[in-house]
């Protein structure tokens, strides 16, 4: 089997010839320093990655090295990791929500990336769409502050923007599909840490379940299969997440207190799992035989009969020691082939 045969296997919670993995994100001096290359798709493929994260493209205008603003009004700021700091949300009143024009998801180059990815890999690869459910749009779009006030305050103008990104989410989806066949989308939208949800979970209910569902039935019906990413403890909405449709929840997060075996167990037999070699402290930190085990404990825990993609607790980022990945690589490739060993 492919890298793509294997992702779209266990998403379906089916067994693949072994177990396979990808990053949302991977540092490109952690990738440089175990394949001699800074390019994403060197690193994929030297590094037999199964899968790869790909978001939609969107023109940046640079006002010095590291601050520019992109296609959204969002004013950014590069930083060590693959992800830049916002610095300025171009709503400064949800009130205002309905005079904020979205970027054109038509527009030419929107998909370059994904093409480039095609081009270079064909079907061998996942290529996973990377969208969004919602509350990261929100807090980008107003700002971290505004958008969790105006959840309590405008509930009603934060609804309608709500609603406007969940339409525009659907119509990157596609046209992802329509030009390009591709079949698995992730949302990686973070409403909680280790203590709970940011919000209360009436507020969520209220508000953002419904768009919630939404688009993950959106995403469905175009024939997508769905991984949710959260970090931190969500008790309060993952039976909600899995009901309305979702395929498999990234990172069980290790941070929260979650156990793969406890995951396998509840929700093993409805959704895949992805993750949870601890990146915080055992990649950034642990040994190369630490990290072994932790992969042998996740191969055990959540392997068995399929259903599983193995990977980070969150992404590849500049803390990883290059060897701590590599060992955490080589166990999978040696331990995660089916039948697995006793």
């Amino acid at each position: 089997m492919n890298g793509n045969e294997r992702i779209l296997a266990a998403l379906r919670r089916q067994q693949p010839d072994r177990i396979p993995t990808f990053e949302w994100f991977i540092d490109t001096a952690v990738g440089q320093a175990l394949t001699g290359s800074k390019a994403l798709f060197d690193i994929v493929e030297r590094l037999d990655i199964d899968g790869i994260n790909i978001r939609a493209d969107y023109a940046k205008r640079f006002d010095d090295d590291v601050h520019f603003t992109d296609e959204w009004g969002i004013k950014k700021k590069l930083t060590s990791d693959a992800l830049p700091g916002v610095m300025g949300s171009p709503i400064p009143d949800i009130l205002e929500q309905q005079n904020y024009r979205f970027p054109d998801p038509a527009a030419p180059g929107r998909f370059a990336t994904v093409e480039a990815a095609l081009a270079r890999f064909g079907g061998d690869k996942a290529i996973v769409l990377n969208l969004r459910d919602g509350f990261s749009d929100m807090r980008d779009l107003l700002g971290y502050e505004q958008a969790l006030m105006s959840m309590i305050l405008e509930p009603q103008a934060f609804a309608d923007l709500l609603d406007r990104v969940v339409d525009y989410n659907v119509e990157l989806a596609r046209i992802a599909s329509e030009r390009y066949g591709l079949k698995i989308v992730a949302t990686t939208d973070d409403i909680a840490n280790r203590g709970g949800l940011l919000f209360s979970p009436e507020s969520y209910m209220e508000l953002m379940a419904p768009r919630f569902k939404r688009v993950i039935q959106g995403y469905k019906s175009l024939g997508y299969l769905c991984v949710k990413h959260c970090d931190g403890l969500i008790d309060d909405v993952l039976d909600f997440w899995v009901e309305c449709g979702i395929d498999c929840i990234d990172p069980v997060d290790p941070d929260a207190g979650y156990r793969m075996a406890d995951f396998k167990q509840k929700y093993g037999n409805r959704i895949c799992l992805k993750g949870n070699i601890d990146c915080k402290e055992l990649l950034s930190n642990g040994t190369t035989a630490e990290v072994e085990k932790a992969v042998k404990d996740c191969i055990r825990d959540a392997g068995r009969n399929g259903g599983l993609i193995l990977s980070s607790s969150n992404t590849i980022h500049s803390g990883v020691k290059p060897e701590n990945y590599r060992a955490m690589l080589n166990a999978l490739h040696a331990y995660g082939t089916y039948p697995l060993p006793d």
